[in-house]
């Protein structure tokens, strides 16, 4: 018996040792297969033979214990592992893995529900997530509104490049911190263009004025004859005279003529100087000193036809004294059209340059000023005004005198005397011209370019994009035609840059800004307006309403398709003052049309108790034919003393959509609950969540810690496609091995317990990752010697308890 169980006993030791060896094996065979889970082989004792149960302590004896012999080794349990195994980044977005308890729900082919950790997926032709060998993925889907379905299990589908249905913008929420801190919104930018000239006066055309120096009045044929019939008293007498011409301007006098007369005596100038212009200067004034004098005054006048004047004496001397001031220097004529009481026009072109030396300067040749006809808006000029530069300063022009247009102007006075603009009579030229209004035609309207004046509009397309707090708003055009004037201009800039102007709350009015401009007073309204013949542009109170215009902002294509870029030339004039912030957000229409909407909310007051903004809403996208105004809404925002947000004001927004099939009015409700109040150093907002989309692709799609597929469509916008359902057991161990890494519910499992990732006790998903083989090769290697010593010392036993046996045999011998 003894033997013979021996060798029963190492047999069952030696089949012990293959199993474990076969479990060993298939660990280290899908160490690299993806949530393989390694087993362990349990061993028991198998059955003994008991020899005896020992007896309780005597009195005669202590006790003995049992004698019992083993009958060798059984398998009891083959325990699957179901450990974490490590996780690993995969390249592929299907490709799942789960960190802690749990199991994929997949479809086998008989339409049961099996069980596994393998997460290779990949999507088939009807866009199913399925595994390497075909069962398909299961989880909760989704209605056509993309709400998920948890009424029962179904495959899960990624239909890649399909669309979504477009939905309307209905709520808009905003988050930031809108602080009490900083300075309230009291004065608003302020913007002025160049000045602005009105080409419909016309300008003079300077190309016929001749200009040349003054004729000295030549004394070198003239006599003088002393008589004795007069009264003049007797002395010394001197005498100089001066052409004049048609305006009463002398030429540069003669040199002095000399005569001594004798009491009652007269004195004859014979050959007086002649006009050698040949007209220009058609009078001759004649000078002379009381006897003995040196001081000259105006005794008469004659013409200038080289003919005799005797002084008699019975012409007493005026009070006119002589005028020997000349000129001297380098100088250059403009000439403008001039009518008391109304605007002078533009100057022309410049007259020269002429230099004289000591002399004076002639002018002749005056243009005749245009008469106005029935539509004309210029004044019915009949003058002419000069200006000329200084010899020391050849950019400024000053007034010198006005004439008739048909006369010749002779020109005598001093750069000091012109220059004394304390002198109301002096003064100088307005290089611009008559300024634009309201009314002037916007084909009319000029720019000056130094000396140089061009038409900045023609008739054709103007496009215009500004900027607001430095973000650029969007384009709008208008179309200018003869008959478009400055003031469609002003009202284009003021709604296309979302100037709010219109008090649609009556209880709380847009405020006015202060003004803080040099030289001026008053509040400043919000608008645009004609300033001095300059577009002044003042915008909403606040820095980030502020409002500017570059050199790039307008452009104009004409009727021939000519391009250019009108320069206005805009500049600032006053800064803007307000703590403000401004967010920029696009929604969408019912057609899925994307439209831009910027909110910006300005410090408008704040007290013991409370903190105020005022919101204005601009939207590029406001369609309304025949109208360009961006401004789509205003009103308040309030704070209490703990910074929590109150209420808000005119918080729906309506953007028109005429001229387009969407539904129009479109409109959507502003939440600004989530804003808080409290003291910051810069105000801040930000358009954080809206309900709308445009019509999308599906391009991709992403996996949550919690199950939950998520679609990324072309549009950014993300929608659920479906949730995974995971599975744990109460004893995972017990589950049923189908091959293919896959488990079917076993009758020690207990019921699943189904779920999204993250409840139930069930483990989160991981996308783009993979659990690997949990097999422990290291382990395994040392438990496979381990098996092997086992394997040759059990057939030790045998070969011993053979030679034993062979010993008994050989007896018989």
């Amino acid at each position: 018996m003894g033997l013979q169980s021996a060798l029963a006993t190492a047999l069952t030791g030696l089949s012990a040792a293959e199993t474990q060896i076969d479990v060993i094996g298939n660990n280290l065979a899908n160490s690299q297969t993806v949530g393989f889970k390694s087993s362990d082989v349990i061993f028991g004792t198998q059955f003994l033979q008991t020899l005896s149960l020992g007896a309780s302590p005597s009195d005669n004896n202590g006790g003995t214990n049992p004698r019992q012999i083993g009958l060798g080794v059984q398998v009891v349990e083959i325990a699957a592992n179901h450990n974490q195994g490590t996780i690993e980044i995969s390249s592929s977005s299907s490709d799942l893995a789960i960190q802690g308890e749990g199991f994929f729900q997949v479809q086998g082919n008989t339409g049961e529900t099996l069980y596994t950790r393998n997460g290779i997926f990949k999507l088939n032709s009807a866009a199913e997530l399925v595994n390497a060998t075909g069962q398909r993925l299961l989880g909760y889907g989704i209605d056509d509104s993309f709400n998920i379905q948890s009424s029962e299990l179904t495959p899960l589908t990624i239909p890649l490049g399909s669309k979504t249905v477009a939905k309307a913008t209905e709520n808009v929420s905003f988050e930031g911190t809108l602080t009490p801190e900083g300075e309230v919104s009291s004065a608003a930018q302020v913007i002025e263009s160049l000045q602005l000239g009105d080409n419909e006066v016309p300008r003079p055309d300077s190309a016929g004025v001749s200009i040349s120096s003054a004729p000295q009045s030549d004394i070198s044929s003239t006599t003088v004859t002393v008589g004795t019939t007069g009264t003049l008293s007797a002395g010394a007498y001197e005498y100089r005279v001066a052409l004049v011409d048609d305006s009463g301007n002398e030429a540069p006098v003669s040199n002095d003529i000399s005569a001594s007369v004798a009491p009652n005596g007269s004195v004859t100038l014979d050959n007086l100087p002649i006009d050698s212009t040949g007209g220009n200067y058609p009078t001759l004034n004649i000078y002379r000193t009381n006897p003995g004098g040196s001081d000259y005054f105006l005794l008469d006048s004659t013409a200038s036809s080289g003919t005799s004047y005797t002084d008699t004496g019975a012409i007493a001397l005026s009070s006119t004294e002589l005028d020997e001031e000349n000129l001297t220097g380098n100088y250059t004529y403009m000439i403008t059209y001039y009518n008391a009481g109304d605007p002078e026009s533009r100057p022309s072109e410049l007259i020269g340059p002429r230099s004289v030396v000591d002399g004076r300067i002639t002018l002749d040749d005056f243009p005749t000023p245009p008469t106005p006809t029935v539509g004309d808006s210029f004044p019915a000029y009949d003058e002419i005004r000069i200006y000329r530069n200084l010899a020391g300063d050849q950019n400024n022009f000053y007034l010198v005198d006005t004439v008739a247009p048909g006369e010749t102007y002779t020109d005598s006075r001093t750069d000091a005397e012109i220059s004394d603009l304390t002198d109301t009579s002096n003064q100088l030229l307005d290089m611009d011209g008559p300024s634009v209004n309201s009314n002037t035609l916007l084909t009319s309207v000029l720019r000056r370019d130094g000396l140089t004046y061009e038409n900045i509009f023609t008739e054709g397309t103007l496009s215009y994009t500004g900027t607001k707090g430095d973000r650029t708003l969007g384009t709008k055009e208008l179309e200018i035609t003869e008959t478009s004037t400055v003031q469609d201009l002003l009202d284009f800039i003021s709604d296309a840059s979302g100037i709010q102007t219109l008090q649609v709350d009556s209880a709380n009015p847009i405020p006015n800004s202060e003004n803080n401009i040099i030289g001026q007073s008053g509040e400043l309204n919000p608008g645009a307006y004609i300033v001095d013949g300059k577009i002044q542009i003042v915008s909403n109170n606040g820095e980030e309403n502020a409002v500017d215009i570059d050199l790039a902002s307008f452009r104009l294509e004409d009727d021939t398709g000519a391009i250019s870029t009108p320069n206005l030339a805009f500049g600032a004039v006053q800064d803007a003052i307000g703590q403000s912030a401004a967010t920029d957000f696009v929604v969408y229409d019912s057609l899925g049309v994307p439209i831009s909407v910027r909110v910006t909310a300005t410090l408008e007051s704040r007290t013991d108790e409370a903190t105020i903004y005022r919101w204005y809403a601009d939207s590029p996208d406001n369609s309304d034919p025949g109208n360009v105004d961006i401004a789509v809404g205003t009103g308040l925002i309030q704070f209490d003393g703990n910074g929590n947000f109150v209420t808000s004001t005119n918080d729906t927004i309506s953007i028109n959509r005429l001229g387009v099939p969407s539904v129009t009015p479109m409109q959507f409700e502003m939440d600004f609950s989530l804003v808080s109040g409290l003291a910051t150093e810069e105000a801040s907002l930000a358009a954080t969540q809206q309900d709308g989309s445009e019509p999308g692709v599906l391009n991709s799609f992403i996996v949550g810690e919690d199950g939950t597929v998520r679609g990324v469509f072309s549009n950014g916008i993300s929608r659920d496609l479906g949730q995974l359902q995971l599975a744990r057991f109460a004893n995972p161990e017990g589950l049923e091995a189908r091959g293919l890494n896959l488990y079917a519910e076993g009758v020690n499992t207990g019921l699943p317990v189904t779920g999204q990732p993250g409840e139930n006790g069930i483990g989160s998903v991981i996308g783009g990752a993979l659990e690997l083989s949990n097999t422990d090769i290291g382990t395994d290697l040392v438990e496979l010697v381990l098996a092997s010593t086992q394997y040759r010392g059990n057939s030790r036993v045998i070969t011993t308890a053979q030679q034993l046996i062979d010993e008994l045999l050989n007896l018989n011998r």
